[in-house]
């Protein structure tokens, strides 16, 4: 395309074509000269549009292997969750299975442990008063140590729990369970009585961590998520 000003035709490469004339160049060589500079202009653009189209062709190609590393890492990380929702699941069924109960359904609480009052030196456990003949549960799984009068304990049943801890039901009644039974949290396991040095029908309870001395019954079913 040729542009005039002030008398003078401008090609589209920015040449005068009078100075092309002035110099012996006819006006077919400055046209084709201005073809060549033109055809030369169209070519680049065109490398350069098919640089750009090849490249998004890269980037849009999916490498197979990388496709087979991530499917992988995925359906390991999937395995991986669920082992870990399996252990949990079995931690939660292990600890339902092994909570902690109340010994008995209907009660008062009636002395607690360390209080200084009948017994000799303070208070070793934790008193349920309750009927006499009132059924009498296991607080958790255990085996059954001792069963048999015992004092001033009246009728004592010892249930030694899976941890080792020791739980000594006092003053029953009935005994329905003998040494070396298996029992588990909830399972009646006799009544409530008044024998042993009593005032009035109770429970008397304690827990002995390792078969030792007496801890606080109150704090232990906190402990484990129960409030006598």
């Amino acid at each position: 395309m040729l542009a005039i000003s002030g008398g003078a035709a401008v090609s589209a490469t920015g040449a005068d074509t009078s100075t092309l004339a002035s110099s012996g160049t006819s006006s077919l060589d400055a046209t084709a000269a201005i073809g060549t500079a033109a055809g030369q202009a169209l070519s680049r653009r065109g490398a350069v549009v098919s640089r750009d189209y090849t490249r998004g062709s890269d980037v849009e190609t999916t490498d197979p292997e990388l496709v087979a590393l991530a499917e992988k890492q995925m359906a390991e990380r999937a395995a991986k969750l669920d082992e870990m929702r399996k252990e949990a699941e079995k931690q939660a069924a292990k600890i339902e299975e092994n909570k902690w109960v109340l010994p008995l359904a209907s009660y008062q609480i009636t002395a607690t442990f360390g209080q200084v009052g009948l017994w000799a030196s303070y208070h070793t456990g934790l008193d349920f008063n309750g009927n006499t003949g009132d059924p009498i549960m296991a607080i958790a799984n255990g085996t059954v140590t001792s069963t048999g009068y015992d004092g001033s304990y009246g009728n004592k049943t010892v249930v030694t729990l899976d941890d080792g801890t020791e739980i000594w039901f006092c003053h029953q009644t009935s005994i329905y369970v003998s040494v070396g039974d298996r029992v588990n949290g909830g399972e009646v396991i006799g009544t409530v009585g008044a024998t042993g040095h009593v005032t009035g029908s109770h429970l008397h309870l304690e827990v002995r961590p390792g078969g030792g001395g007496p801890v606080d019954p109150f704090q232990a079913f906190v402990e484990h998520g129960i409030v006598p």
